[in-house]
């Protein structure tokens, strides 16, 4: 009889567990989902359908980074109130950022992060995986340090900008940069032997507007020695070479001395002669065009100066306008243009290094423009 008994005894459990349900994963949820549910985690399933630059405009073609991707319910959505605005952290750009890969576009994705305002819109931010919808291979974001060129920032430097736009996202990046460390005029020479180092030759800078590679040694006043480039020239709001605006090393750069003489202090726009002694760069008697592989850097450096300096520091109120001839004015020009070229030439190494150096050795404050560029049209697009 307990013979009997086991056996029966086993042969139900047979049964039960043979009858137990199988345990799947939870299924994402769709991007209607997700927009009614921010302040969560989760994971969202959606096709890519653009990438957002504000918070009301998403772009299909001639997306000018990889820091963003819109997700929709649907391949063929253009209202961005139905779509989730989805941060790129570093580590998923090289796969999952669009200027790098403009074929995503129309593809279905699975992404897992936080459900939290991004450009002052519904979004997902800090992901911690991205796969295909079809795939099942995930990718994860790998660890990301604060020392490490184009490292991801948004999570610590960044958090109070993250995810608003216009002058709010102005006012925080202000209070981000402002407070750096200062530097003198004469610690400028030494500070720029480092932040423009040349990565082919330790013993040489890289000039500016000429691209050349040329001597550390060999700065000072001679007509082909190297000297300090204010990009936003310094008589626009006349702060001369006084600790401040005057010393910043995010917008000082090596140039030849009679390149740097010819720019003078005009304003940035396209067109005129071509500079017989740094060619690829234009100028007419209001105007600097700089060569094609620094206009984005040039810009940058605009932006930058134009949101660190507002005139609470005993300094000008410094500001982009659309004009040039600005004279002694606090202005820089031409906007318009300025964005243009931000847009055309994205960071490269070398400015994304210069960036980290200036922040780990100098100043210890960060270009946003360079760790985002697309906040410029953000704020001023």
């Amino acid at each position: 009889m307990g013979r009997w008994l086991a056996l029966v005894t086993g042969a139900v459990a047979v049964a039960v567990a043979l009858q137990a349900p199988t345990v799947t994963a939870a299924t994402p949820l769709t991007v209607a989902q997700a927009i009614s549910q921010q302040g969560t985690t989760a994971t969202v399933r959606g096709y890519v359908v653009g990438q957002p630059t504000a918070t009301n405009t998403v772009v299909t073609s001639s997306f000018p980074s990889d820091y963003a991707i819109a997700l929709a319910d649907s391949p063929s959505e253009t209202s961005t109130s139905r779509m989730l605005y989805i941060q790129v952290t570093s580590g998923f750009r090289a796969q999952y950022g669009l200027r790098s890969n403009p074929g995503l576009m129309g593809d279905r994705l699975d992404v897992t992060g936080t459900l939290a305002a991004y450009f002052s819109h519904p979004g997902l931010t800090s992901p911690t995986a991205i796969t295909p919808a079809t795939s099942t291979t995930t990718t994860t974001a790998p660890p990301t340090t604060t020392t490490t060129p184009g490292g991801d920032y948004d999570s610590t430097y960044y958090r109070t900008a993250i995810g608003l736009t216009g002058p709010a996202l102005e006012a925080a990046l202000h209070d981000i940069i402002d407070g750096n460390t200062r530097l003198t005029y004469t610690q400028v020479w030494e500070a720029l032997k480092v932040t423009d180092e040349d990565p082919a030759n330790p013993n040489n800078v890289i000039l500016l507007y000429t691209g050349r590679s040329q001597s550390k040694t060999s700065n000072g006043g001679g007509a082909d020695d190297w000297n300090r480039e204010h990009v936003w020239a310094k008589s626009h709001g006349d702060f001369g070479t006084v600790t401040g605006p005057g010393t910043d090393v995010h917008h000082l750069r090596p140039t030849d001395v009679t390149v740097n003489s010819t720019r003078g202090n005009k304003d940035f726009d396209n067109g005129g002669t071509q500079v017989a002694e740094a060619p690829g760069n234009y100028t007419d008697a209001d105007s600097w065009e700089p060569r094609n592989a620094v206009k984005g850097d040039v810009a940058r450096m605009i932006f930058y100066m134009a949101v660190r300096y507002e005139g609470g520091d005993g300094f000008a109120d410094l500001e982009m306008n659309d004009s040039v001839n600005n004279g002694t004015a606090p202005y820089h020009g031409r906007k318009s243009v300025l964005l243009a070229w931000n847009a055309q030439d994205p960071p490269d190494a070398f400015e994304r290094r210069r960036n980290q150096v200036i922040y780990d050795r100098f100043q210890h404050n960060r270009n946003p423009f360079i760790d985002h560029p697309e906040w410029a049209a953000a704020i001023w697009g």
